[in-house]
């Protein structure tokens, strides 16, 4: 139903993709995704200072390193500074990520006020110097790819940053835009603007005419059909699932099917539920042992109760599970 993503040389796929996660997307959510049908995923958004502080002995192997089940995959770097961003960018390579992408939209006021993430919006000349510079220092070869949201917030002269802040990120040879219909101010209130997410890829195809430039959509994709809906109304290239999938990688499979004009699954059983919450916990064991696993799987718990019959119950198992034996000892009383 929709012609296959190309990001820069990489090949992707099917364009469904998963959308970096901040505290969500680590490797077994990542390979999660992978295996329910999204054909490419991103890590969560690193800051610049952490990859080229983080020691290789310590945190690194929990972040940092690709298998090569996961390729291709993609990392995505936030900061406020080339000199920073540059470095980070080279060694994201080196520990075999296949794809940088630059955050130029986070919402988060911390980060605003730090000068990275979404404050860069406003500040069109900074933010495509860094992107020049990235572009120019990582090979030719490896996508480099920009996130952006609609603007900083509604006004006109935020509108106009916005279009210059894309208009030189097409010069400095950008081979991706993911754009969410949202600005920075409204972070996830109210709806996603798709109307200007159709704009914006009208923009790179047409008005500048950089089709080879993929333009990815994100925001308020909660169901098979209004994924679709939003492709052919926006004529994007692919879109990236983010909130959406956090808790339901069965969307990804839905999603899937409904691209390639295949009926789409109902909802997950309770046995399917009990089989994935099960992988996705044994995963993050192994690779973080006991006590972390546990305390990191708490919220993915949380998230996979929305989807039980007895929700809340659930929920409250899940917040106040300090084990594994305990975990897998919800699953056999609820699922």
């Amino acid at each position: 139903m929709f012609p296959p993503l190309t990001i820069g040389q990489l090949h992707i796929g099917v364009p469904l993709v998963q959308a970096p996660l901040s505290g969500y997307s680590d490797a077994p959510m990542r390979r999660l995704a992978r295996e329910f049908g999204a054909s490419f995923a991103l890590c969560e958004v690193f800051l610049d200072q952490f990859v080229l502080n983080v020691s290789k002995k310590s945190k690194a192997r929990f972040y940092l390193a690709v298998q090569d089940a996961d390729k291709p995959t993609g990392a995505q770097l936030m900061g406020s500074s080339s000199e920073e961003f540059v470095p980070a960018a080279l060694k994201l390579l080196e520990c075999g990520f296949d794809l940088i992408d630059l955050n130029f939209a986070c919402p988060v006021k911390k980060v605003v006020g730090r000068s990275r993430g979404g404050y860069l919006i406003s500040n069109p000349r900074k933010a495509v110097e860094i992107a020049r510079r990235v572009r120019e220092a990582v090979p030719s070869a490896i996508p480099v790819t920009v996130k952006l949201r609609k603007g900083y917030d509604d006004s006109e002269g935020s509108r106009v940053d916005f279009f210059e802040l894309l208009s030189g990120l097409l010069d400095v040879g950008i081979d991706g835009i993911a754009v969410h219909g949202r600005t920075v101010l409204q972070r996830y209130q109210g709806v996603a603007d798709w109307d200007f997410v159709r704009e914006v890829k009208e923009f790179v195809s047409v008005k500048r005419n950089c089709p080879a430039v993929s333009v990815l959509g994100c925001g308020d994709l909660f169901a098979a059909e209004t994924v679709i809906r939003r492709m052919r109304e926006s004529g994007v290239d692919g879109v990236a699932l983010a909130r959406g999938i956090i808790g339901n990688p069965w969307l990804f499979t839905q999603v899937r099917a409904a691209m390639e004009d295949r009926p789409i699954p109902g909802p997950p059983t309770l046995r399917e539920q009990k089989e994935t919450i099960g992988k996705h916990f044994q995963a993050a064991l192994d690779l973080y042992g006991e006590a972390r696993a546990t305390t990191i799987m708490r919220k993915f718990g949380v998230a996979y109760s929305k989807l039980h019959p007895e929700s809340e119950k659930v929920r409250i198992s899940f917040v106040l599970c300090k084990t594994s034996k305990r975990w897998f000892e919800i699953l056999d009383e609820f699922y």
